[in-house]
């Protein structure tokens, strides 16, 4: 959603490379029942589970006191801080790369290691802009199971009076006929809140109207960017079969809004694959490539 603007250095933030953090989980039956329930999936009858739900394992747990005015928690410059305390309000998921090495299973133990990988400052044309990447390496009963790098973009914040994003949609519509296979769904607050606990995301913008509104700017409840990622995974265990995915990459383009039409789409070329979602005007919403 942000451009990429040109590098400003972060040498500020060097003591942060390379800091990691460890987490530890379970993937029991409850999850993999809660996670199912949430997409209309049927519960699961064998131990592999699917694609993309290694997003709700290992989530971050702060305490509620320690989390900012947007819901993710604050950052500080003590050594306790994962994230440095880049002096930009506004933090999204832009995009990850993902490698999946083998399949999650259900009732293994889970652990996850993150580590700050780069830390660079921008300016782009919506003003200052940092790029955190972190690499989480999620193993199963001790074998690598995921390999992910997560670039997050901090922002400047909105002014009071800018206009709401993203736009109505226009007068355009998505065209599915150059894609192999569409869906059009609608996701619901319900969704999005379901989504938001299972991966314990505080971040207001998915439940909070007035604060989406008021204080960022958005014309509705936004779409988590990897509860569309978690769609076009499911598009694609559909079509191919589950855990054919060896590598998944996506990117937030611009928001979708809960309680509007959302296109899902896919199209394979050999072993490459593309996948988007869009809104009913055709805007992107999210960009992803995959590799059986």
């Amino acid at each position: 959603m942000a451009d990429q603007g040109s590098d400003q250095g972060s040498g500020q933030w060097d003591q942060w490379l390379g800091r990691e953090m460890v987490a530890q989980d379970q993937m029991n039956s409850a999850l993999a029942r809660r996670w199912c329930a949430t997409f209309d999936l049927p519960s699961p009858d064998d131990s592999a589970m699917p694609q993309g739900i290694h997003f709700c394992l290992c989530t971050p747990e702060a305490p509620t006191a320690s989390l900012g005015i947007d819901g993710h928690p604050a950052r500080d410059d003590s050594a306790d801080s994962f994230f440095p305390p880049v002096p930009l309000p506004r933090r999204m998921w832009a995009s990850s790369s993902i490698e999946f090495l083998a399949p999650i299973t259900l009732r293994a133990q889970i652990n996850r290691t993150s580590r700050i990988a780069s830390i660079a400052e921008k300016n782009g044309s919506s003003g200052k802009l940092a790029f955190v990447d972190v690499e989480h390496v999620t193993s199963c009963d001790g074998q690598e199971a995921v390999r992910e790098t997560q670039t997050l973009v901090y922002r400047d914040a909105v002014a009071d009076d800018a206009p709401l994003s993203p736009a109505l949609p226009g007068e355009g519509a998505f065209d599915p006929s150059g894609w192999d296979h569409h869906l059009a769904i609608t996701p619901s607050e319900t969704l999005l809140f379901r989504f938001s606990a299972l991966t314990f995301n505080t971040h207001r913008i998915h439940y909070d109207a007035p604060y989406a509104s008021a204080e960022e700017r958005y014309r509705g409840l936004v779409v988590h960017g990897p509860l569309m990622a978690s769609l076009l995974l499911q598009m694609a265990a559909r079509q191919l079969g589950d855990n054919r995915l060896t590598q998944f990459a996506f990117r937030a383009v611009s928001p979708a809004v809960a309680g509007e039409t959302l296109h899902l789409a896919m199209r394979q070329d050999g072993d490459a694959i593309e996948l988007g979602s869009f809104a009913s005007d055709g805007r992107h919403c999210v960009k992803a490539r995959a590799i059986v």
